[in-house]
């Protein structure tokens, strides 16, 4: 309790500091379980959604979603069939040649005054596929959208490959052509997400090295130039991040000027410092945090049923995981109802499938459920029985150490449950940052919580490139190392089959194949939350979760 009132001392007196005499008419303090680990999209921390929401602050898409409906907790929905410019005004396309035209806007200004053009569009497209990343997100998207020449030949030894050449070009200084290598409806959607976010070229190549020509190390480290509605002020990794408005911004400069960042781990922490006033809204509570301050006379909570999930990581590499039906007795030993009871206080609910149930082609496959007789039969057919054999080592479950708070008692919960049908589990907290990178880049971790993955293109044919479709054959975070040539082969056919009924059809065997193999454990769907003052309007929800401050206002 001592320690708990130091820190909130500590933590009002910096957040005076940080407004008085600050000169700022309008700036917030958010407090967060992270700041980003780093800001360049192609990087090792790009999984880390504190990363994503810096990428999204300072960088700018070609397209958006439109404003949809207001949820019944305030927060705006986007309208997932309507698209709006960002950096592009217009466009057109051409059914014959498969050729998109954009037609950029005229007059946008970069944080360092760098004037958007063509050239910077074409940057972005070059650096994706130079594939020069440790994780390949903007090759990864553009082979999810069907643009010609971005396909899995860019990873071998030939230098051509990784031209851009004529897909993608300049007709002048504010028209670039797009074109397809197929038909494909996730073109625009992509173009959304933050993995194909415009870069300002000029910058970007003044911090280019020979060992390091696309500049991944300055944007890892030092900050992403672009067209955003904020500039970078100052960022300390582990502590805090700062942003001012970018008085430039092509759709009006931000009303509030100044945001702080800044990480404080414990959650607890975060709510007494808001419930303090000095901070203005705070993210990643426990449920029954959010809970606790709902109804609160000056705060509100605002969340919607998004595509935020847990699921269990098995990896396909490692012994035992490699057994379908040593997958299939986890499956049953999982308490699901006591997960939601205890860990998410009812604020969840069992996720009975691998892809968002709100999304376009969901299909309610995965249907496990609580039976530990059911699981030790299994277990024994696996070929350990009691579990007689298994390897403790390969049973330590890793998450992400700074989700203790929320994190902790689930993994708890599953460790008791795997204990009793005999699966020696134990618990490997590990930091975030190193979660990240052995998740998408080195994908090693054996058995895993995770509970930041979340498909950004609203589709169930994206989600099930991105996770489930081999390396060799476009996938990217495959984290689980599943490899299955029939779904390879069935999404294939279904990503650019023209009739949504025959897609849908093919995205429902793929989604069954996938709960029959058990390629991912899931466990609950649950709420994307926020805590803040009731003075803070605007939230907006977008499928990547991180706020856009840009939308946020102060009421008078």
């Amino acid at each position: 309790m001592t320690r708990l009132r130091t820190f909130a001392s500590v933590a009002v007196t910096s957040a005076l500091a940080l407004t008085a005499g600050s000169g700022w008419a309008q700036e917030i303090l958010i407090l967060a379980e992270d700041v980003p680990a780093g800001l360049n999209y192609d990087g090792p921390s790009a999984a880390i959604p504190a990363s994503q929401q810096g990428m999204v602050t300072l960088l700018e898409p070609l397209v958006g979603y439109a404003e949809g409906p207001v949820a019944e907790s305030g927060v705006r929905m986007p309208d997932f069939n309507t698209f709006e410019g960002r950096l592009a005004e217009s466009w057109s396309f051409d059914e014959d040649t498969l050729t998109w035209t954009f037609n950029l806007r005229q007059g946008v200004v970069g944080c360092d005054g760098a004037t958007f053009d063509a050239d910077d569009v074409l940057y972005t497209f070059a650096r994706a596929k130079s594939v020069s990343g440790a994780a390949p997100i903007g090759w990864f998207l553009s082979n999810v959208g069907s643009i010609d020449g971005f396909g899995p030949e860019v990873f071998g030894d030939d230098p051509e490959a990784k031209e851009l050449g004529d897909s993608i070009v300049k007709i002048d200084d504010y028209t670039v052509q797009i074109r397809q290598s197929e038909p494909n409806a996730l073109f625009l959607p992509v173009l959304t997400i933050f993995g194909l976010l415009i870069f300002d070229k000029e910058t970007m190549e003044a911090n280019a090295t020979e060992d390091d020509p696309w500049s991944h190390d300055y944007v890892n480290n030092v900050g992403a130039p672009g067209f955003g509605a904020y500039c970078l002020d100052r960022w300390t990794k582990d502590e805090e991040i700062s942003y001012v408005a970018n008085p430039n911004y092509f759709a009006g400069a931000p009303d509030i000027e100044r945001v702080t960042v800044r990480r404080v781990p414990q959650s607890s922490n975060r709510v007494v410092v808001l419930r303090s006033g000095q901070a203005d809204l705070v993210t990643g509570l426990t449920p029954r945090e959010f809970d606790s301050l709902r109804g609160m006379d000056g705060f509100t909570v605002a969340g919607i049923r998004g595509n935020e999930n847990m699921f269990l990581h098995m990896n396909f590499d490692v012994p035992p995981f490699d057994n379908v039906t040593l997958r299939q007795a986890i499956a049953h030993a999982i308490p699901f109802e006591q997960i939601i009871a205890n860990g998410y206080f009812g604020q969840a609910t069992q996720w009975e499938g691998l892809v968002p149930s709100g999304y376009p082609g969901f299909a309610p496959t995965a249907q496990f459920s609580y039976d530990p007789d059911r699981a030790r039969e299994l277990l024994a057919e696996a070929g350990f029985p009691g579990g007689e054999g298994l390897d403790p080592a390969v049973f330590a479950l890793s998450y992400v150490s700074e989700k203790e708070s929320t994190l902790g008692p689930i993994v708890n919960i599953i460790q008791s449950a795997l204990r009793e049908v005999g699966i020696p589990a134990s618990l490997d907290p590990i930091p975030q940052t190193q979660y990240g990178d052995r998740q998408l880049v080195k994908r090693d971790l054996p058995f895993a919580i995770n509970d930041q993955e979340k498909p950004i293109g609203v589709d169930a044919g994206y989600a099930t490139q991105l996770f489930f479709v081999s390396p060799e054959n476009g996938g990217l975070n495959n984290m689980v190392n599943y490899r299955n040539p029939d779904l390879d082969a069935m999404w294939a056919e279904a990503r650019v089959d023209p009739d949504p009924d025959s897609r849908n059809t093919t995205l429902l065997a793929i989604q069954e194949m996938l709960a029959a193999d058990v390629a991912w454990l899931p466990i609950v769907e649950y709420n994307t939350q926020w805590a803040h003052k009731s003075a803070i309007e605007g939230l907006r929800w977008y499928p990547d979760n991180s706020i856009r401050y840009v939308d946020l206002t102060i009421a008078e």
